[in-house]
């Protein structure tokens, strides 16, 4: 069975190192249920009609590049275990399918290299993150994107528990105040928390936390968040949150948390709130382009019209290029037969070497207007 590999900046980096061939691209909705799932290799078998058009001008090798693609109707197998969407790229010397987790509209493509606006598109949904979740006592991460989130078994060099932290410099538990440096509005998060309970011995029982969260801050960082490299949300209990945000040093940590006692959430609900997180992240994300734009509209580093900005790509001068999502994909296949002449197919090239030349690309959802009348717009480096 074909192995369904999940889109990651690897796969991004290995399809647009297959450009300047003859390359194969289809995406297509996957239906989940019984019988419905029957109808899937039918409509892959209509998509690769619609290639096999597109091949018969190109390539004298038609048959030899749609093997796979006949191969994975026949894969009965394979569409008992699919995501919602895949993205399936062929060609003389590659056959890839990506799970998508986002809907996508059929579209089959023969280009000269892999047809990425789709999944560029989902790229913010598959962005990969950890999750940091905090109690005054205890310590797990989780890792994963906005489909799948995981336990990570973390280092020995991470403390788990305040015990394990701090040692023997730990304040006895048996001290004036709530056993474990909280009052019993505090378990309840509210915002007095630390000024209820037991005097000087309760202020030394929350400076305990404050040592403990300093010592995860610092082994989390160190040994999980510098080697992963990925943006790390905080579940904790209000004031939990604002203790640790007020100690830590992580660049990694996300501004905005989620304000729950972690314990209190199942797998799905941790899962879900993380991902509202990340969510409102990156509809801040898209308007800080867009105000990156206005800014340079006003200093004249822009531009919006298609070929003044391939000529600045050719350059190396596009930092930032904004593209409007797909506007085929809302009215069903495309296939296109020549790249040269096509807008799409320009569109495509355009985020193909802004990307090999380090600049950013944003696509622009469907539900938010373009910040100019042109399918693209470009800040300039100069």
């Amino acid at each position: 069975m074909v192995e369904i590999q999940t889109f990651t900046r690897q796969t991004l980096d290995t399809l647009l190192a297959l450009a300047d061939r003859t390359n194969l691209s289809v995406y297509m909705p996957v239906q989940q249920t019984f019988p419905e799932r029957a109808q899937n290799p039918i409509r892959l078998k209509n998509l690769i009609k619609d290639l096999e058009v597109g091949l018969t001008q190109q390539s004298p090798e038609a048959q030899t590049l749609l093997a796979p693609f006949h191969d994975l109707v026949a894969d009965t197998e394979f569409w008992n275990n699919c995501p919602p969407a895949l993205a399936i790229f062929g060609g003389a010397e590659h056959f890839m399918v990506v799970g998508l987790h986002q809907p996508v509209q059929e579209i089959a493509m023969v280009n000269r290299h892999p047809y990425l606006r789709p999944l560029l598109r989902q790229a913010p949904t598959t962005e990969r993150y950890q999750v940091l979740c905090l109690t005054r006592d205890s310590v797990q991460v989780f890792e994963g994107t906005a489909q799948v989130l995981q336990e990570v078994q973390l280092p020995q060099a991470v403390p788990t528990s305040q015990a394990q932290a701090l040692g023997e410099e730990l304040t006895p538990r048996n001290q004036q105040g709530h056993p474990d440096g909280f009052s019993g509005a505090g378990e309840r998060g509210d915002p007095m928390m630390h000024e209820s309970g037991g005097g000087g011995k309760q202020d030394e029982v929350n400076l305990d936390r404050e040592r403990f969260f300093r010592a995860v801050d610092k082994a989390i960082t160190e040994h999980c968040s510098r080697v992963c490299q990925l943006p790390l949300v905080l579940v904790a209990l209000p004031e939990n949150q604002a203790v640790f945000r007020s100690i830590s040093h992580s660049p990694f940590l996300l501004a905005e948390g989620v304000r729950i006692d972690p314990a209190t959430l199942s797998s799905a609900q941790l899962a879900q709130a993380c991902t509202d997180v990340l969510s409102r992240r990156r509809d801040e994300a898209l308007n800080a382009a867009f105000d990156r734009f206005g800014v340079a509209a006003g200093q004249r580093l822009c531009a919006s019209h298609l070929a003044d900005i391939e000529r600045a790509a050719q350059e190396g001068r596009v930092g930032l290029l904004l593209v409007e999502a797909d506007a085929h994909a809302e009215v069903g296949t495309q296939v296109v037969h020549d790249h040269a002449v096509n807008e799409d197919a320009a569109l495509d090239e355009l985020i193909l070497a802004v990307i090999r030349q380090g600049g950013e690309i944003v696509v622009v959802p469907t539900e938010r207007s373009m910040p100019t009348d042109s399918r693209a717009a470009a800040v300039l480096r100069y």
